[in-house]
């Protein structure tokens, strides 16, 4: 047993060495972290400023737009995001957390069978492959859109072989154990929060739309429960957003996007939405596959602003300006081509690769 005059000599010893005041090398680590902190803290406040004003332009071309005005040059920012270049993190430094809410926990496709039977009673008809294809390509034709903007869209969202049921980082990831990186699924990828917005505010169509196509009463009945829950909330994305992620009812109707009678209705109605929100903004002729998926990419509001760029502000408006921070710095697309002209044309090529696949040709056929 070692004594007692030693162990509070060496339970000394170590709380010394602990508080940094023993060994030069830990005063040369307390030195980096030092220096990271400085760093760092430099870096962001010129990031934060750069944002900001990615904010501000965004917001006055909206508004410049909503009045007719002419979008130029001047109505963007020019310079692309500031990137850290000071010391790496020193080994062994974490970081201290900022307090805020826990990551949240993405629900993966079982999840959503589950609270979609507890919460509506309801399983989804879940057709083959081949089935949906033919069921999707026959809502879009209905709906004005051609084979080529479908195919060139779900070519890019899923690599030109996925399927309706497919859930983003599940799709092609060979390790079993893997988690979903989101809730998106289907060709269109389609997002929780869309599925409740679509619902509160296309349900009646889709109602009126199954009715008259055959879906039975039991069957819309289940429908009619989405929809009114969807309402239980203003018709705000943040509103539809928090429904979708919070509460069991909200994570039950994304199931619907499973069903033959359903899911079509639903992945084909996001694309028809940027169409006719291009539409209703002065652009009569068809959005081309790339221009429709960039609408889908960054959103309506952002897509359009992309889709009317001329040419030779392509070239110099860095992708930055389509982006929130940190959807930006999540984004390879987006950092890696840096100005519109690049990302237009990065995602023509990924379309031209992916539309080769099989399940790309698979639904062209279904045309």
């Amino acid at each position: 047993m070692i004594p007692r005059t030693r162990r509070l000599f060496c339970g000394g010893l170590l709380a010394a060495l602990a508080i940094g005041g023993a060994l030069p090398g830990l005063a040369q680590d307390t030195a980096a972290v030092q220096a990271y902190l400085r760093a760092r803290s430099a870096y962001e406040e010129v990031a934060q400023a750069y944002w900001q004003s990615i904010t501000d332009k965004r917001r006055a071309r909206f508004a410049k737009r909503r009045n007719g005005g002419t979008i130029g040059v001047d109505d963007y920012v020019l310079m692309q995001p500031p990137v850290y270049a000071g010391p790496a993190r020193p080994p062994g430094y974490v970081p201290k957390q900022e307090p805020g809410p826990p990551p949240e926990r993405i629900p993966t496709l079982a999840e959503f069978l589950k609270a979609a039977a507890e919460q509506y009673n309801f399983v989804p008809d879940r057709p083959t492959e081949a089935q949906f294809k033919h069921a999707y390509a026959k809502v879009a034709r209905a709906a004005g859109l051609t084979r080529e903007q479908a195919v060139r869209v779900y070519a890019f969202e899923t690599g030109g072989n996925g399927t309706y049921d497919g859930q983003s980082g599940i799709v092609g990831n060979k390790n079993k154990d893997a988690r979903p990186i989101s809730p998106a699924m289907g060709y269109n990828q389609l997002l929780s929060t869309n599925t409740v917005g679509l619902l509160a505010e296309h349900g009646d169509r889709f109602v009126a739309t199954l009715k008259a196509s055959g879906v039975g009463d039991a069957k819309l009945a289940v429908l009619k429960k989405m929809i009114a829950f969807s309402r239980t909330v203003p018709n705000a994305w943040s509103e539809h957003d928090k429904l979708a992620k919070t509460t069991p009812g909200g994570i039950g109707i994304h199931a619907a996007v499973l069903d033959r009678d359903f899911g079509p209705l639903l992945q084909m109605q996001k694309l028809l939405d940027s169409v006719e929100f291009a539409r209703a903004k002065g652009t009569k002729r068809p959005l081309t596959g790339a221009e429709l998926e960039l609408m889908n990419f960054t959103g309506d509001g952002n897509g359009y602003d992309l889709v009317t760029m001329p040419q030779e502000l392509r070239e110099k408006v860095p992708t930055s300006n389509f982006f929130q921070r940190n959807g930006y710095e999540r984004n390879p697309i987006a950092r890696r081509t840096g100005t519109v002209a690049a990302l237009v044309a990065s995602i023509e090529t990924k379309m031209d690769q992916a539309s080769q696949a099989q399940g790309a040709r698979d639904l062209a056929q279904a045309f």
